[in-house]
């Protein structure tokens, strides 16, 4: 549930030509033997890492296909199991319809222990047009998830098979958390997204591989996602007698009254937003929020009877989101004549706050790839990315978000991954694994 960013022909010649000299400038950085051979495993596993994505992405793990992504689960967890790592599938209440998570771990006590986190599903659903991998020349290829994120996915897995096939995994403690319905997360959230609050529990550091915004960039922080509904009744009467004493307002206007004073009275503060994405008014009205739509009937001579909007919203901070809804409250609560209005909130992601521990670990990710000879690397804009799993975690480790793969055209027909950077993005974050595992508690 990730924005992506496309990458212009600019971008592309300067990444090729900074990959093209990678190998050149790392001779010459901070560089140990030992992250030599890891580097040097990476580039060696690299064609096979494409081809796995690609026999991934040809598995429909549309969210709502639990069979589909239980299927790719499976995948996934035989190549963990390859490198030493234990699997577990963790099914979810049928009643969620949900197909359920999967772990992969080894045990130890050396260094950081850290939690990897990736999703397993994709917004295309089995009736989707958009099913399968396509090269589009030698450096893109079109794909449903290609970008987000079963290229983040990929790049997890051969990072650590990199690091396995160096014989520098011993008695690290590393958790993978693969989960079976980010893009449509599963309710209760108590229930969906325990597992990965209990590994989080056992942790250190959270690196999430969520579509990447760039190698200059990494995300230090993410805003939290929160659902509103605004339920207005009015007095149905003929519209004759709209606003005397005996007929008031009529639903429709109180609703007005309620967004523009949302607009004018709770908008204003940084990265905090809100969004009112369905709205219906008139004399009956039936909604299916399920499907994110509904039905309407009014006459222009009837003053409407009920209305209703249904919306997001945005922030950074658990403060700031109760502060935004009491707002929301007072303003719901302030009818107008011969009206009454109910709002009410439904919890999605939290925040991930931009800590201090979250920025020296982007300090870290920094060094590495400049040692490697790549950009520097700074943090990413939190207004421009989406909710994602690593939130869930947030209140529990130091978190670092966006080491997935470059492409673009996300949750659309025409989502791209960019081919040429996933081993350079694929070294950099086994240098960043292999450092934090040697790094003291």
């Amino acid at each position: 549930m990730s924005r992506t960013t496309s990458i212009s022909a600019l971008t592309t010649l300067l990444l090729v030509i900074f990959i093209m000299t990678e190998n050149s400038v790392l001779n010459a950085q901070n560089i140990s033997r030992k992250e030599k051979k890891i580097v040097q495993k990476v580039k060696q596993n690299n064609s096979e890492a494409i081809k796995f994505l690609e026999t991934v992405v040809n598995v429909n793990s549309g969210t709502m296909n639990p069979e589909g992504v239980k299927a790719t689960g499976d995948l996934f967890a035989k190549e963990f199991e390859q490198i030493g790592f234990k699997s577990e599938w963790i099914d979810m209440p049928e009643e969620m319809n949900r197909a359920g998570h999967l772990f992969a771990s080894i045990e130890g006590d050396k260094g950081k222990r850290l939690l990897l986190i990736g999703h397993l599903d994709t917004v295309f659903e089995e009736d989707s047009e958009f099913q399968k991998f396509e090269p589009i020349n030698d450096s893109i290829a079109k794909g449903p998830g290609a970008n987000d994120m079963k290229g983040g996915d990929v790049i997890i897995l051969y990072a650590l098979k990199a690091l396995r096939e160096a014989n520098l995994l011993d008695d690290a403690q590393i958790i993978v958390a693969f989960t079976g319905d980010e893009e449509s997360t599963g309710k209760p959230i108590s229930i969906s997204r325990k597992p990965l609050i209990d590994a989080a529990k056992r942790s250190d550091i959270a690196l999430g591989f969520e579509n990447s915004t760039g190698f200059d960039n990494a995300t230090v922080a993410r805003r939290g996602s929160s659902g509103w509904k605004v339920n207005v009744t009015g007095k149905r009467a003929h519209s004759s007698g709209i606003f005397g004493d005996g007929t008031g307002a009529g639903a429709n206007f109180e609703l007005a009254r309620i967004l523009h004073q949302f607009y004018t009275e709770v908008k204003g503060e940084d990265l905090l937003t809100f969004n009112p994405g369905i709205m219906l008014g008139g004399t009956t009205l039936e909604v299916d929020e399920q499907k994110s739509r509904g039905t309407v009937f009014g006459k222009d001579n009837v003053v409407a009877q009920t209305a209703f909007a249904m919306g997001g919203l945005r922030f950074i901070s658990e403060e700031q989101k109760e502060n935004a809804r009491n707002k929301m409250r007072e303003i719901v609560a302030d009818n107008l004549p011969q009206t009454s209005a109910e709002i009410s909130f439904i919890d999605s992601y939290p925040a991930m706050r931009p800590t201090d521990e979250n920025f020296e670990l982007l300090k870290v990710l920094d060094q590495i790839s400049r040692d490697l000879g790549q950009p520097a690397v700074e943090a990413f804009d939190p207004a421009k990315r989406g909710a994602a799993d690593v939130s869930f975690v947030a209140e529990y480790v130091a978190c670092l978000d966006g080491l997935g793969t470059m492409g673009g055209g996300g949750h659309t027909p025409s989502e791209t991954v960019n081919l040429k950077t996933i081993e350079s993005l694929t070294k950099r974050t086994a240098l960043l694994i292999y450092r934090l595992i040697n790094q003291k508690r």
